[in-house]
């Protein structure tokens, strides 16, 4: 039972190519819920997926502060992914609960994460079958 489906966040760039650019994400503004968790990932080689799961309750906003980040989004009533590049620190991606995803990252990237939920490994579903069953 999808409520609400991943969708891109622009931030407003604040400043100029000769003196840098700054961001904003505040609750309930730019970002569509309460933050109370944040976390980045970083160093993960190419080859490398991670994600492979879906949240019960949890949302999150992912945002590539650097380099290039592929994120692959499924809903359980879906049989097609959504592709969304994360390319710009200007730009995040909502992530509702009940999606499936996973990410596949450049080099270089660094994902900051905003999370709606403090960690619980009872919110993970981590089976894709499991997570299509989840929500009938």
């Amino acid at each position: 039972m999808q409520k609400q489906a991943p969708y891109l966040i622009d931030f407003k760039g604040i400043g100029e190519s000769s003196i840098g650019f700054i961001s904003v994400a505040e609750n309930q503004q730019q970002v569509p819920f309460d933050i109370r968790r944040v976390y980045w990932t970083y160093y993960t080689p190419e080859s490398i997926i991670r994600g492979r799961h879906a949240h019960k309750i949890t949302e999150q906003l992912l945002v590539a502060v650097a380099g290039k980040i592929t994120v692959y989004t499924q809903s359980p009533n879906s049989e097609k992914e959504e592709v969304f590049v994360l390319d710009t620190p200007s730009k995040g991606l909502y992530l509702p609960p009940c999606i499936w995803h996973t990410m596949q990252y450049s080099h270089n990237s660094v994902q900051l994460v905003l999370a709606s939920h403090e960690y619980t490994a009872d919110d993970y579903i981590r089976n894709f079958v499991d997570f299509k069953n989840y929500w009938k």
